[in-house]
């Protein structure tokens, strides 16, 4: 039930593989203070960098084994810095997240160990836990390491004329602004009612005897109801909306919820098994229907807010505070917010804006700055239905890099410069007094560092 869930972003299946494999790959890479490079961390960081940097693929195994090894020296100084401390408590939450989302990708608890191999849930647990834990200290240890690292507006500059005297500026893509005005459509008090039955009704039967399990493949509008039947396992932890995991933890093994609504729809839960901190609930989701004229109606008053906005009437930033109903943008002048940045602005034809906002995409990318969409339908991830108005409110063109324009990019390429020379410089000073032996193999490789003590 995909759209019952936040994804957690990190790349661990690739992870898990790996651990499951190392029974059955004797090949050591390299050894690090404590920790050893197998052969299949290798293949497992290729796959984690591919999915992230298109440039990676190029990569052969000399620089990945040098990566690695810098992630391991990380790991293996943070472990011994008694100031770095790791709970495991406080990854357990964000591996429980990984690990439902895990389930839903692979047909729940049973397809993810034959997935894997695995003999129980718990032995992915534990690996999952330590690998989130060395990935906590590798990232505790590199911010302690910079920390201290600031530029200077004199180092920007500097860092600018030694761009351009090197011919080495940056081109930066086009970059955009976009503002939004929402409404949605929203189904008659009627329907909704008639949903309320149809799942008190369903309550019923269920009660009495009918195989739920069916009754959600009829019924349930959960677009993974065909792999698991509507069945869920679920902790305090697991990502599942609040109201769905309030009404699961407030019912004895057994029990049938009485309708609830949530974002995606209204939905009866039955506790299938309850079997320690976690529950296997099974759910109804259905979702009201919406008439054509009700979605008319939604439209034709969106249109009168545009043409308002191209009159003069109302500006468009006074009509989001006044009119759009969406509550992620509607306080920030409708801006949209990038999920990875924070910030508010967007490669025109990067991959972010066309995955988290695909509609939003083809609606601006013939307008010029200060142009407003046409009117459009959209569904978000939730299900809920709505219509949309654009503004593209700021537009700048791909450019060489300028040092007025564009001082705030300069000043974060100046900083990474200098994150990554105290970067260096610590692993420069680490690498002669740490325990290094790689295999034979690898002995021609031309590393960054000294790793192999020539």
């Amino acid at each position: 039930m995909n759209k019952i869930f936040w994804i957690a972003g990190i790349l661990l299946l690739p992870t898990l593989a790996a651990a499951q494999q190392r029974t059955k790959i004797d090949g050591v890479a390299a050894v690090v203070g404590k920790n050893i490079v197998l052969d299949s961390d290798i293949d497992k960081f290729r796959l984690e960098i591919s999915q992230s940097d298109e440039n990676a693929s190029g990569m052969d195994d000399c620089e990945i084994l040098s990566h690695v090894i810098e992630q391991k020296m990380l790991a293996h100084y943070a472990e011994l810095d008694t100031t770095l401390v790791v709970d495991e408590r406080s990854v357990k939450p964000e591996v429980e997240n990984k690990l439902q989302y895990f389930k839903e990708q692979l047909g729940g608890e049973k397809g993810l160990l034959k997935f894997y191999g695995f003999d129980n849930i718990d032995q992915i647990k534990e690996e999952m836990i330590k690998v989130q834990i060395e990935n906590t200290r590798i990232s505790q240890m590199r911010n302690k390491i910079i920390s201290k690292v600031q530029v200077t507006p004199e180092e920007v500059r500097n860092f600018y004329k030694s761009l351009v005297k090197e011919d080495k500026l940056p081109e930066f893509p086009t970059e955009i602004q976009v503002a939004q005005i929402v409404r949605y459509v929203k189904p008659s008090e009627q329907e909704k009612q008639r949903v309320i039955d149809l799942l008190r009704q369903l309550k019923k039967e269920i009660e009495q005897g009918a195989n739920m399990k069916l009754k959600a493949i009829r019924y349930s509008a959960d677009p993974a109801v065909t792999k698991n039947g509507g069945l869920y396992t679920i902790t305090r932890n697991s990502p599942f909306i609040k109201e769905f995991k309030e009404m699961a933890f407030s019912l004895d093994e057994g029990e049938v919820s009485e309708p609830f609504e949530t974002n995606y729809g209204y939905h009866i839960l039955k506790v299938e098994r309850i079997h320690g901190k976690e529950i296997d609930a099974r759910h109804i989701l259905i979702q009201p229907e919406i008439k054509p004229s009700e979605k008319e109606a939604v439209k034709e008053k969106m249109d009168s807010i545009r043409q308002a906005i191209l009159d003069g009437k109302i500006s468009f930033e006074e009509a989001v505070e006044k009119f759009s109903e969406d509550k992620e943008t509607n306080k920030n002048k409708g801006l949209l917010i990038n999920p990875y940045t924070g910030e508010t602005t967007f490669k025109l034809n990067g991959e972010i804006l066309m995955q988290a906002y695909p509609a939003v995409h083809e609606h601006i990318f013939n307008l010029d700055e200060g142009q407003m969409s046409e009117v459009y339908y959209d569904e978000n991830k939730q299900g809920e239905k709505m219509y949309k108005l654009l503004l593209l409110k700021k537009k700048t063109e791909a450019h060489t890099a300028d040092y007025q324009q564009d001082y705030v990019k300069i000043q974060k390429l100046a900083l990474k410069k200098k994150q990554d020379e105290a970067m260096k410089k610590w692993f420069e000073e680490k690498v002669p007094g740490t325990y290094i032996k790689i295999d034979k193999r690898f002995e021609n490789c031309n590393f960054t560092y000294n790793f192999l003590k020539k």
